[in-house]
């Protein structure tokens, strides 16, 4: 690494030192223009994208309309973030910190907002009392893992997958720390999965939605490409939990809502409808790619 950095006695903002992501990225707060959210005709609004944090969610709905929760019948909006749509003043209405997801439930007589991924799994768990332990002991475990991951993850993406995939150079020091703290994250789980079934013990619930679009994508080489670098194939607890959450159709269906690039099939840009699933991926309705 470069040894000529001295850091400054007070920071300044140089935009043009963020990298790949420096046109997004800012050190203030508030929205940048003026712009309504379009809103649907279902309870739920939820404007996402189907990064991991936005995946839970998504994952989350269809899970409880998979189980026959007709009232959690939702519109999902994409939130072009490379855009900026996040700073725009409709959404930082719902999610101060410009950050997907965000959720507007409009299920009740006032509307709610509610950001942050885990925030939102209990919002909607506790409103359905679905996914959710019921035993006092194993509520404990469940929200227990569940920020388990919200206070992990941050250390999977913003620290290895920006050194390891973003950072405009490769520097080994960086890499090599988040990386070592990234499998020592993947052993936490394999320890976990190799007494457990699911994450918060053998029943399903919103602990493994939240961990699975992070380290189960991480386990199938779907995140940054960095399978064969961590080694993650020898996580084999990880692996058959990994396994089982893809087969499950509802989650088949929440990894494709607001995704945005891939392949065409797999890209499900705005969902208002289940029929949406089968006639208006980017395969089916003809429009280009985009992200």
């Amino acid at each position: 690494m470069p040894q000529d950095y001295t850091p400054p006695k007070v920071w300044t903002w140089n935009k043009e030192s963020g990298g790949r992501f420096a046109s997004i990225n800012r050190p203030i707060a508030g929205a940048t223009h003026e712009k309504d959210l379009p809103v649907g005709e279902h309870p739920f609004q939820l404007y996402s994208l189907a990064t991991p944090n936005g995946v839970k969610v998504t994952v989350m709905f269809e899970e409880l309309l998979e189980a026959g929760h007709a009232g959690a019948e939702y519109d999902a909006w994409p939130i072009r973030i490379g855009d900026g749509d996040q700073f725009s003043s409709g959404f930082v209405a719902i999610n101060p910190n410009s950050k997907i997801p965000a959720l507007l439930d409009r299920s009740g007589p006032k509307p709610v907002r509610v950001f942050e991924s885990a925030a939102i799994l209990v919002h909607l768990a506790e409103k359905f009392d679905a996914f959710i332990a019921k035993d006092p002991a194993a509520r404990a475990e469940m929200f227990s893992w569940l920020f388990w991951q919200m206070g992990s993850a941050p250390y999977l993406g913003g620290g290895f997958g920006h050194f390891y995939a973003y950072a405009p150079e490769k520097w080994e020091y960086p890499i090599d720390r988040f990386a070592m703290e990234v499998k020592r994250q993947l052993d936490v789980l394999d320890r976990r999965l190799a007494e457990s079934e699911f994450i918060a013990g053998p029943d399903y619930t919103i602990a493994d939605m939240a961990i699975w679009p992070w380290y189960g994508q991480l386990q199938q080489g779907k995140l940054y490409e960095a399978g064969e670098f961590l080694d993650v194939a020898s996580y084999r607890n990880v692996a058959r939990w990994t396994e089982a959450i893809d087969a499950r159709p509802a989650v088949k269906r929440g990894k494709k809502v607001n995704r945005l690039t891939g392949h065409p099939a797999g890209q499900l840009h705005e969902r208002h409808d289940a029929s949406d699933f089968e006639l208006r991926t980017q395969d089916k309705i003809g429009e280009p790619e985009k992200g």
